[in-house]
């Protein structure tokens, strides 16, 4: 069994991006700079955009944070996207998830310029991801797709099945690994809330990529040896043990399936910290597209 080890890929990647910020540095060119939109309070939220801003400077990118209050109204917000998209220092951008509800998400979504969309939440991109066009992915996937790619791990003529269906993970991971080239060329059964028999069909599974938000969903039996396990899910539970009064876990019951996966990422340590590297390589994407 193999650790897809989350951590110390995003730091090779971090380290990659920052030899190339030098070199921009050297020659004179400007840097790229990523800016974020956070709307109230959410302590996760907040530490979520924190951790973009620490990993920025670690980089050597620019960043800027744009904080609303909670009671901002979608105009207000609209607003503030206009002149984002308008600031030609400002490479690519975020709007921090979820929003108030007074804020319509897919409005607030569509009026993000696709150029400047490092999310890879923009219809526009989403479609050009869907066509196997160059385009943003959305973080999380890109960073799974990364994971595979560095441990190679074949995904050719596999049997993949995705649990979960959100636009933010599930639907684009399972375009995704279908997709001609590696990672990819496998086949995908998607998953959700409504399948029945889920336990007959993940224990067919090659490959099994968990972004339910259930903690410990999927179970040993659920699983065929020699597996391939990404679990996306992160679920703050309970635990008076605890400094903080919680542990992180993730969608797969980790000691007991590990012992029959060949590859499989820990939670925390996983997926979790590949969104941010992914994101920093995005920007600079973005900075490419915007020379």
């Amino acid at each position: 069994m193999t650790i897809l080890d989350g951590k110390k890929i995003s730091n090779d990647i971090k380290n990659e991006i920052a030899e190339q910020v030098k070199r921009m540095k050297e020659n004179g060119e400007k840097v790229p700079h990523l800016a974020a939109i956070i709307v109230g309070n959410d302590g996760a939220s907040l530490t979520y955009v924190a951790s973009k801003v620490k990993a920025c400077e670690r980089v050597g990118f620019e960043s800027t944070m744009v904080r609303l209050s909670n009671t901002v109204s979608q105009v207000e917000l609209l607003d503030k996207i206009k002149e984002l998209n308008e600031n030609p220092d400002i490479d690519g951008f975020i709007i921090q998830l979820p929003l108030p509800k007074q804020i319509d998400t897919q409005k607030v979504i569509l009026a993000v310029n696709p150029d400047k969309d490092v999310d890879g939440f923009h219809p526009m991109n989403f479609g050009k991801m869907a066509l196997d066009m160059s385009t943003f992915i959305p973080a999380t996937p890109f960073g799974i797709l990364e994971l595979l790619d560095r441990y190679n791990v074949d995904t050719q003529g596999k049997h993949t099945v995705v649990i979960g269906r959100s636009h933010i993970v599930g639907r684009p991971m399972s375009i995704l690994m279908g997709r001609k080239g590696f990672p990819g060329n496998s086949t995908v059964t998607l998953t959700h809330s409504h399948t029945k028999n889920i336990t007959q069909i993940t224990s067919q599974a090659d490959i099994i990529i968990s972004a339910l938000g259930v903690p410990n969903f999927l179970k040993a039996e659920m699983v065929k040896d020699d597996a391939v396990i990404i679990d996306v899910g992160i679920t703050r539970v309970p635990d008076d043990t605890t400094e903080k009064g919680y542990r992180i876990t993730g969608d797969v019951d980790f000691e007991n399936v590990s012992k029959k996966a060949s590859f499989i990422t820990p939670v925390p340590g996983g997926v979790g910290p590949m969104t941010i590297a992914m994101l920093l390589k995005n920007t600079l994407l973005a900075r490419e597209r915007q020379m």
